[in-house]
């Protein structure tokens, strides 16, 4: 089973915090819609043997684009691959984009899943990050979205400067509330050459607090955990039959293709972007070439790559998967740099599956870096 990305590089405005490919003009939609149907037939003997179980419409804004837009896209996947009976087809969205006529719509086409950009269901959130809906528009969105949608996933973030505990449970509540069967929520961070890092070091904006990402995180777990949901990776909660399919694959590390301008592949051996430019992009795909760059994967790149997605979920990191694909040595550098973080209870090893506990969630990148092979 295999999985599609298809990347939608338009937003109505920059978020502050974001350094996401996008465009704020939509002069070229037309022209990148032709061109990635284009690369979806170009690219369609990369996935020959395979099965489409996943389509995930990401960016950007894929909710900029009209139905019609979106129905020719999918139709292009099923055109071109060999798609499972039921895939998972999801559609991100901003609430703003998602007027009752618009959600019909989407209820009504090949579309299955919404992952819905709400961040905060606070006023003082949105717009100390320049989100481009209000709270009104969130809550609205919510309640008629879950008339038409079942598999409803929205995003959360946290750690945000002055939001207090308090407020971050609420906007928690409200979630849970709506009868809402996923979440994903990340801390907010400082991404170079963002407005949010100009901000900061102008001292426009406050810090980021290590400490409050913390608690909110740990409010996060509990208050997910209490209301019948399953800590399935770092950033994401679902119920049981929610989880999300297509990030799912990634973390297995299933093969996936990228379609767009700066979407990812990945076959097993190799990994592949294409340029983060719309228009070369285009100019590329019409002439008939893959804007993108290929890079091998050593055993050294697989394993690190296993050991960083791996950590962050609750499948953990399979010691005999180790001992048979990396080999006797890799194995026992891994047993040996976990050592110490098993002392200090922030791994665990359980039926030969390598985890972290409750306590090293939180710090999951930093340990996985730690476990890496390093040329």
């Amino acid at each position: 089973m295999s999985g599609i990305y298809i990347h939608i590089p338009f937003c109505k405005q920059a978020c502050f915090y974001c350094n996401f490919h996008f465009s704020t003009s939509l002069k070229k939609k037309d022209e990148l819609i032709s061109s990635l149907i284009k690369e979806l037939e170009i690219r369609k003997n990369e996935l020959q043997n395979e099965t489409i179980e996943t389509i995930y419409f990401g960016g950007g804004t894929p909710s900029l684009l009209t139905n019609n837009e979106l129905t020719i896209l999918i139709e292009s996947v099923y055109k071109n691959y060999t798609v499972s009976e039921n895939p998972e087809i999801t559609l991100e969205a901003n609430p703003d984009d998602l007027s009752e006529e618009k959600i019909k719509e989407l209820s009504n086409s090949p579309i299955n899943r919404l992952s819905i950009g709400i961040q905060s269901f606070f006023e003082e959130d949105l717009k100390s990050m320049n989100r481009a809906h209000n709270a009104s528009e969130a809550k609205n969105c919510l309640s008629i979205a879950t008339r038409y949608f079942d598999n409803i996933t929205v995003d959360l973030i946290y750690g945000i400067p002055n939001m207090s505990n308090n407020r971050w449970k609420e906007s928690l509540q409200i979630a849970f509330d709506f009868g809402i069967n996923h979440i994903s929520s990340y801390a907010l961070t400082v991404e170079p050459k963002t407005a949010l890092d100009t901000f900061i070091k102008q001292g426009k904006y406050p810090a980021l607090d290590e400490k409050l990402a913390k608690e909110h995180f740990d409010i996060l777990v509990s208050e997910t955990v209490k209301n019948g949901f399953v800590h399935y990776e770092i950033s994401n909660f679902g119920k049981s039959k929610y989880f999300s399919k297509h990030n799912a694959s990634y973390w297995h590390q299933k093969k996936y293709i990228g379609i767009g301008p700066s979407a990812h592949s990945f076959n097993k051996t190799h990994r592949s972007w294409n340029v983060s430019n719309n228009a070369k992009y285009i100019k590329d795909i019409i002439a008939g070439k893959l804007p993108s760059e290929i890079e091998k994967l050593t055993k050294e790149d697989s394993f690190n790559e296993y050991i960083m997605t791996g950590l962050r979920t609750i499948w953990g990191v399979s010691l005999t998967k180790i001992k048979e694909e990396f080999g006797d040595e890799i194995y026992q550098h891994l047993i040996l740099s976990s050592e110490k973080f098993i002392e200090k209870e922030l791994l665990t090893i359980d039926k030969n599956i390598l985890k972290t506990t409750s306590k090293g969630k939180f710090l999951a990148d930093g340990l996985a870096s730690d476990l890496f092979i390093i040329d």
